[in-house]
């Protein structure tokens, strides 16, 4: 069993930067895959990176170039520059350990234009 809780959303104006921050605690030796999505209102949840543990990323073309995702251990990041409004969603952090998928509580990005 793994516990993921994210940090680092707020308020940004278009252009600028945030960095989201994933902690995990339990099994986290035995995380296979580690992943940021989100979800806009009315919509649903989609894929914005992926790392696996052998190193492979995977990105939402809509954030390819401006989004980078990255892992030491424990945390999860997810640098995101030239954010846009359409960016604008709950943010989560989600982890894949024996074929079980775990989920943070989300925290909010609002990107103003």
């Amino acid at each position: 069993q793994v516990e993921l809780v994210e940090s680092g959303g707020g308020l940004v104006q278009a252009g600028g930067s945030l960095r989201l921050s994933c902690l995990a605690s339990g099994r986290i030796f035995s995380i296979t895959a580690v992943g940021w999505y989100r979800q806009a209102p009315g919509k649903q949840r989609e894929l914005v990176a992926r790392l696996t543990s052998g190193g492979e990323t995977t990105y939402a073309d809509s954030v390819k170039g401006r989004f980078t995702i990255s892992r030491n251990t424990a945390k999860v990041n997810l640098q995101m520059n030239s954010l846009k409004a359409e960016d604008t969603a709950v943010y989560y952090c989600g982890a894949t350990l024996m074929g079980r998928n775990y989920w943070g509580q989300g925290t909010q990005v609002t990107v103003s234009s």
